[in-house]
């Protein structure tokens, strides 16, 4: 009977001791298993975080680049449409560059020379046609060059000045010259000089002469200086 129970006992204690380590090992499974679901949560997270991408920098602002120089671009001048002839004297100035700006004049043959230039024809041209044949030849040498052409002294284009001025005569044409100049440069006026009756002769084109009226009294009193106009050439100017 003793060893009955016992037997039973001891059965019972086996079924107990197995059924508990079924229920720690199914409680070790699902712990286990709720710890890879946790770090594979971490491991996607940060996997998710990685693939994400910031967004670009914008770019560093830039200033812009600065307008070239205006070459083409320039207010007419009176002399732009002046034929250069034998010679005449012209200033060439080169933006930046000394040696290459200078006063020059135009030889017999018609041509000037410039260092990196040569022998350009100058007669027969204007001082913006002049400009243009020079900046062509220096484009290959200098960068964007810029170059002004302006006439000094039109000895090739004259006037004349006739009556009581100290020295009458004929004289070269300096660009600019205005009358009140050209009586200077022909020694003043003479005592018996009428200064309110000088004109200057002009010839139009199509050989029509127009008078041109001059008071040389009311300039000196600052009265009409406007009438003081430049001289042009084969102009006469007249003093009675």
């Amino acid at each position: 009977m003793e060893n009955s129970e016992s037997s039973a006992n001891s059965i019972r204690s086996m079924w107990l001791g197995t059924a508990f380590a079924k229920r720690c090992g199914k409680l070790a499974l699902q712990s286990c298993l709720l710890a890879c679901v946790a770090c594979s949560s971490a491991v996607w997270g940060q996997g998710a975080d990685s693939n994400q991408t910031d967004p670009a920098p914008d770019p560093p602002a830039t200033s812009a680049p600065p307008a070239p120089r205006n070459q083409a671009t320039r207010s007419a001048r009176p002399e732009d449409t002046y034929i250069i002839g034998d010679d005449d004297v012209l200033s060439i100035n080169v933006w930046k560059e000394p040696e290459i700006s200078k006063q020059i004049p135009v030889r017999s043959d018609g041509k000037i020379s410039l260092p990196l230039v040569g022998e350009v024809v100058a007669a027969g041209r204007t001082p913006p046609q002049l400009e243009q044949e020079i900046t062509s030849k220096l484009q290959g040498y200098i960068t964007d060059p810029q170059v002004t052409v302006i006439v000094e002294q039109m000895n090739s284009q004259k006037f004349n000045i006739f009556g009581q001025v100290g020295r009458p005569g004929s004289y070269p044409l300096i660009s600019g010259i205005t009358i009140v100049d050209a009586l200077a440069n022909a020694g003043g006026l003479k005592d018996f000089a009428k200064k309110k009756s000088i004109y200057i002769l002009r010839q139009n084109p199509g050989g029509v002469e127009t008078r041109i009226p001059f008071n040389y009294e009311k300039f000196i009193k600052g009265k009409d200086v406007a009438q003081n106009i430049q001289i042009k050439p084969h102009d006469t100017l007249v003093v009675p």
